[in-house]
């Protein structure tokens, strides 16, 4: 062993890295979403399988007949992965992030993409905001799912809960700044100056004590004009949190109304 090196750096030396891809699933979250997809689809238990585990090869896995696979694989390279099992009929439900979900051109309208608003804190630490696809659902291309996505943030949270102690949130007067709330107008652009003569230190509320409680890092206690100020950056910051509507273009308005005839003459056919 160098000399420069102490014993736990040699240790460490050894030990698998996990990289982005290794998003290793919490058991309790894996089995919440097993046991939703076997109710759901009507997947026999004891038929499924994973093949995505630290150094396994999913294309060299011995798949059992009837076997259905629902696991955790690398995102890097689902598209090739949904190609893979496509090609050779062997069923799937795999977890997928929610935002480049639909990106899989290839195979876009050939699988189910069920989108939820999972976060999930996997065992790399990573948080991720998880979907799902796969080969279940008949004619179905996307979906939402808001019954999943309620029993997996539950169970998140219960998780989050155990590791960490979160502390309490509340909602104060208009009459209260603290650095969390100019945070957030900071945030949103929002412009926002508190004079001098305008407030006091303040660290609990006679309200709070009763309970023990206190203005987590301390805040400040403004004069009713100061107040509307802040009331005033509080709204816009609000306005300016929610989401930008993209709009079709007028090729893509074109594409809606093929899609609609295509739809209608499909229709007619049945």
């Amino acid at each position: 062993m160098p000399k420069q090196l102490s014993y736990e750096d040699f240790v460490e030396k050894f030990k698998p890295k996990k990289t982005t891809d290794d998003c290793y699933t919490p058991p309790t979250i894996y089995e919440i979403i097993k046991n939703w997809a076997c109710q759901e689809y009507g997947i026999d238990p004891d038929k499924i399988v994973r093949p995505f585990y630290p150094g396994g090869d999913y294309e060299e896995f011995d798949y059992p007949p009837g076997a259905v696979v629902l696991d955790n694989p690398p995102f890097s390279i689902l598209a090739q992965i949904c190609e893979w099992y496509l090609q050779r009929g062997i069923p799937f439900f795999l977890f997928a992030p929610s935002l480049t979900c639909l990106s899989q051109r290839r195979i876009a309208t050939k699988i189910n993409h069920i989108i939820c608003d999972c976060s999930i804190v996997y065992d790399n630490g990573a948080v991720v905001q998880t979907s799902f696809v796969t080969s279940f659902g008949g004619d179905i291309v996307a979906q939402t799912e808001p019954t999943l996505t309620r029993l997996v943030n539950a169970e998140a949270a219960r998780l989050r809960r155990e590791a960490v102690h979160e502390l309490p949130k509340y909602t104060y007067p208009a009459h209260i700044a603290t650095a969390a709330m100019l945070q957030k107008y900071s945030k949103y652009g929002v412009e926002l100056k508190i004079h001098r003569a305008d407030c006091e230190m303040i660290s609990v509320l006679d309200a709070q004590r009763p309970a023990g409680k206190t203005i987590f890092g301390g805040g400040l206690l403004l004069s009713d004009s100061a107040a509307a100020e802040r009331a005033a950056a509080e709204r816009a910051a609000a306005e300016r949190a929610a989401a930008e509507v993209w709009e079709l273009s007028p090729r893509e308005r074109e594409m809606v109304e093929y899609i609609n005839r295509r739809g209608r003459v499909s229709t007619l056919d049945t």
